[in-house]
């Protein structure tokens, strides 16, 4: 009986003795989560289900080359964040040419512009699968996202992003709700099948251009620099970024299986996530429907806030202007009206009669793969500056790596454009 109170001892004097290391954690938890799991937005879901129901389970062994890809690249960039207490636009502007920073900038402001689109895009096609008009769930997700970035401070917008992350779950639920063949589906991530068949190519090539975008470094490093985290907290940082980028990967492999185990094994086809949700009601069950179309609803609306702000973060450290959420409107005028600007444009042009949100959606894949891989090669060059990060420089091995995964990325990029010419 005193042994067994002895051991008990110990263990409560050893939580109670890591406790200040769980709250250190807790407190630098967020940006590395957020931005990779907003990145599973309209754009994403819909490329996630066109693989899942245009070739079945055969692509799910692409999520693991993905998720790795992804932790090196944002990684790099939270290192970055934390060492230098700096954003990466503002860092671009430091140490290069301002004419190459603004170059960056238009193309990331077009980049953003198109995908904001895409994710108003989404929060209506979700409406309208639940009975709601475009013409009413539009400008009352506009106004939220704006209201909420406006009186909000960092810490109250964090939360409200943590619980949006949540509600992701709902696509894990539906995968189960889809009762998929799991003995199947661990045979193509184990023994995968592989074919040069140009449309499951591009699927790939689809695949990783939507799990790494590059709003996703901007976004990650100024909320890390606005979050105040400090170098000797980085290892906590390093894990908040592998967590989300794990974490995002498993939704993305949710919504791959769900599509498979139904639109897939039926035999229809789809263009967009909406489409998914409508074909998953009478196959899987209404409220497997419903929940990928809240799933869908929950990750535009999210990523209609994120990419706004992603983009009012970086062209204001490139331009030295004032900046944040926790500053007032009249202490960041230029911030917050880049913030309004880019959901007042994304409301709008969905507003606009036949227009092709497909082609939208494709566009914008096609320039994130042209803008990508330049974004990383500034990475590179910031990350290996011993002046800039000193002892934080990347390794030998992580710089082959790093480099290796890069050279992965840049050759996606090129393949993406050559497809769209052939």
């Amino acid at each position: 009986m005193e042994i067994r109170q002895n051991n008990s001892k110990s263990l409560a004097e050893r939580i109670k003795s890591r406790m200040p290391y769980i709250m250190i954690f807790l407190g630098v938890l967020g940006p590395g989560i957020i931005t990779a799991i907003v990145d599973n937005d309209a754009g994403g879901i819909t490329t996630y289900s066109l693989a899942g129901s245009n070739f079945g389970y055969a692509l799910l062994w692409v999520m693991i080359p993905v998720v790795i890809l992804l932790i090196i690249v944002q990684e790099m960039c939270a290192r970055l964040g934390v060492v230098t207490g700096k954003g990466l636009a503002d860092l671009i502007r430091e140490n290069f040419s301002i004419k190459t920073t603004f170059i960056i900038m238009i193309l990331l402001i077009l980049v953003n512009i198109a995908n904001t689109i895409s994710e108003f895009a989404g929060i209506a096609a979700a409406g309208e699968i639940f009975g709601v008009s475009r013409y009413i769930a539009l400008p009352i997700a506009g106004i939220f996202v704006w209201w909420l970035v406006l009186k909000g401070s960092y810490k109250s917008v964090e939360k409200v992003f943590f619980m949006s992350c949540i509600f992701f779950i709902s696509y894990i639920i539906a995968g189960f709700m889809t009762h998929p063949p799991w003995g199947a589906v661990s045979k193509e991530i184990i023994r995968p099948s592989f074919t040069f068949e140009k449309t499951y190519l591009i699927m790939i090539i689809g695949l990783i251009g939507t799990s790494i975008s590059p709003w996703m470094q901007f976004y990650q490093q100024a909320s890390i620099v606005e979050k105040g985290v400090k170098k000797k907290d980085y290892i906590y940082s390093k894990i908040d970024v592998i967590i989300g980028c794990i974490v995002a990967m498993v939704i993305a492999f949710f919504i791959v299986v769900a599509t498979s185990a139904t639109l897939f094994k039926s035999g229809i086809r789809i263009d967009t996530a909406s489409d998914a949700a409508r074909a998953l009601i009478p196959l899987a069950g209404k409220y497997a429907g419903y929940l990928f179309a809240f799933g869908l609803l929950n990750a535009s609306l999210f990523a209609a806030s994120v990419l706004p702000l992603s983009t009012a973060y970086s062209v204001s450290e490139a331009f030295g202007w004032e900046l944040g959420v926790n500053r007032k409107y009249g202490e960041a005028k230029q911030f917050y009206l880049l913030y309004g600007g880019m959901i007042v444009a994304g409301v709008l042009f969905v507003f606009i009669p036949n227009i092709s949100l497909i082609s939208l959606m494709y566009f914008s894949q096609v320039l994130n793969g042209i803008l990508l891989p330049i974004i990383i090669i500034f990475m590179l060059k910031l990350i290996n500056n011993k002046d800039l990060v000193g002892e934080y420089k990347n390794s030998r091995l992580y710089n082959i790596v790093a480099w290796s995964a890069s050279i992965v990325i840049m050759a996606v990029a090129v393949v993406a454009l050559f497809s769209v010419f052939i």
